[in-house]
């Protein structure tokens, strides 16, 4: 379990990696598509390893806990075996929920108390718990627990939750160090910086995380609602002081702009829902541009959805017709959407990764702002 920093572009932040871990190897940059509930919706294990060509998928701890739950899992061998995905992955540690369920938590020195969605039962997530929990799952890639401070939030709250957080990650390492992995392979444990949008904090964060020698460092409680340019702002800043030798993981983020524009300032991971969120709903990117597809004006377009995309469905099929299901929630649509934009993305990331190479990346990266911004 560890990073090789490969490329950097002389130009800019810019560069490429690799993660190694028992279920596989990882080129950074790297966007890791999301599979909240052992899935990414709609999708299975051949259209992701074999059209989208994903190295390293997620699954959410809160999620997978509350069901199938830790028993099934446990029992399965873990995630990889009950899912079949047999390449890596990464589970975050239930910190986000704390910001998304915010009216259903109650949060203690402790730990965190939800109510669960699907039934009001209660459940506490301690920092050491939520190790355990993640012990459990046996991803490849596990975080420690954190509060994600929501936008906006005032400078005492967000100072009081950053000591709150550095606490934890304390007693998350402790933890992580004092037990070993359930199903006979590593499992590398990522801590989290977080700051809200004050400089000093994200800085003083870094710094703290810094000092723990991990080999993959995140950066949390961005893309919550700030505005693009605070975002920019903060990553920035966060990347400027993390240890280079580490990769850096932005969670949740985002557009294709947005990892665009992070990777030019350092960011190695990314997840998000966005590709097939929006997908479902008829967002569709595009290597002309994006799309959307319940425009009527797509009703009698019998091009094709994307003829120089690397899914063969998207060569197939026409825009009018993946209208058509989209429109009705037919199955199908969203299943080909979802495939649309996964693929657009991987295949972004792979062009980001081979411009970082040839030391092109900035002026291949003006370009692509164009087409990715541009609506159709």
């Amino acid at each position: 379990m560890k990073f090789t920093l490969e490329v950097e572009d002389t130009d800019s932040q810019a560069r490429t990696g690799l993660i190694e871990t028992e279920h596989g190897k990882i080129e950074t940059p790297i966007f890791m598509p999301v599979g909240t509930a052992a899935t990414v919706k709609g999708l299975n294990y051949l259209q992701l390893s074999e059209t989208v060509k994903a190295e390293i998928i997620l699954g959410n701890t809160y999620h997978l806990y509350l069901r199938p739950g830790l028993d099934t899992l446990s029992n399965a061998g873990g995630l990889h075996s009950f899912s079949g995905w047999d390449r890596p992955m990464l589970t975050d540690s239930g910190g986000y929920q704390i910001y998304s369920l915010s009216s259903r938590r109650k949060l203690t020195e402790e730990g965190v108390t939800f109510s669960s969605h699907i039934d009001g039962s209660k459940h506490f997530f301690s920092p050491e718990g939520a190790i355990d929990i993640q012990r459990q799952i046996g991803a490849d890639i596990i975080m420690v627990l954190d509060e994600c401070t929501p936008y906006p939030c005032d400078y005492g709250y967000a100072s009081k939750s950053l000591d709150l957080t550095h606490r934890w990650l304390d007693r998350c390492m402790k933890h992580f160090h004092s037990t070993t992995p359930h199903y006979g392979y590593q499992q590398l444990l990522a801590p989290i910086v977080q700051g809200s949008v004050y400089t000093d904090l994200r800085i003083k964060s870094a710094r703290e995380i810094a000092q723990y020698g991990a080999a993959i460092n995140a950066i949390g409680g961005l893309s919550v609602g700030e505005p693009s340019a605070m975002l920019y702002e903060m990553t920035g800043t966060v990347c400027d002081h993390l240890p280079g030798e580490s990769a850096r993981y932005l969670m949740g983020v985002g557009t294709p702009q947005d990892l665009l524009e992070c990777i030019s300032l350092g960011v190695d991971m990314f997840d998000c829902v966005l590709p097939t969120r929006n997908a479902r709903h008829g967002l569709i990117y595009t290597s002309a541009g994006v799309i959307n597809i319940k425009n009527l004006k797509w009703s009698q377009c019998n091009d094709r959805i994307d003829s120089q995309s690397s899914s063969e469905l998207s060569r197939h099929y026409s825009k009018a017709y993946l209208r058509h299901l989209i429109k009705s929630k037919e199955m199908l649509g969203a299943q080909i959407a979802s495939l649309q934009n996964l693929v657009f993305y991987l295949d972004l990331i792979r062009n980001a990764r081979r411009a970082i190479r040839e030391g092109n990346f900035l002026t291949w990266k003006e370009e692509m702002l164009d087409i990715v911004t541009r609506r159709l």
